[in-house]
């Protein structure tokens, strides 16, 4: 019964991933004027599915280091309630060198999306 069960499963993600990962490709065909070569569409794809994962990633990672701080902070105050002002504080910078990480992951999401300086050399 658990073997059908994952075996399900993995078809259902194989499919999702799939999908996932082709449906840029029709896209950016679609957005080329006529007779481009397939070259830039494999390229646009490339960077499109990079600007995904590099925020996607940098969200994850910022989702957990902000999560740990939170718990860190919960416990510490249910410890030792009299210095929450100190721990809040220092929750509260540590929760902003989280969220600028992925700020930064953002940034380069878009430069890779709408200024990306390898696209002289597949563009020719």
């Amino acid at each position: 019964m658990l073997k059908k069960l994952i075996s399900k499963l993995l078809t259902v993600l194989t499919t999702m991933s799939v999908a996932l990962l082709t449906s840029p490709v029709v896209y950016a065909a679609e957005a080329l004027p006529k007779g481009e070569t397939s070259d830039k569409v494999i390229f646009a794809v490339g960077g499109m599915i990079a600007a995904g994962l590099s925020v996607g990633l940098g969200a994850f990672g910022a989702g957990l280091g902000i999560g740990t701080a939170a718990n860190g902070a919960c416990v510490a105050v249910g410890r030792n309630p009299g210095v929450q002002g100190k721990i809040m504080t220092t929750m509260l910078v540590g929760m902003a060198m989280a969220e600028s990480c992925v700020i930064y992951a953002l940034v380069i999401s878009l430069v890779i999306l709408y200024a990306n300086p390898f696209t002289a050399l597949i563009t020719g």
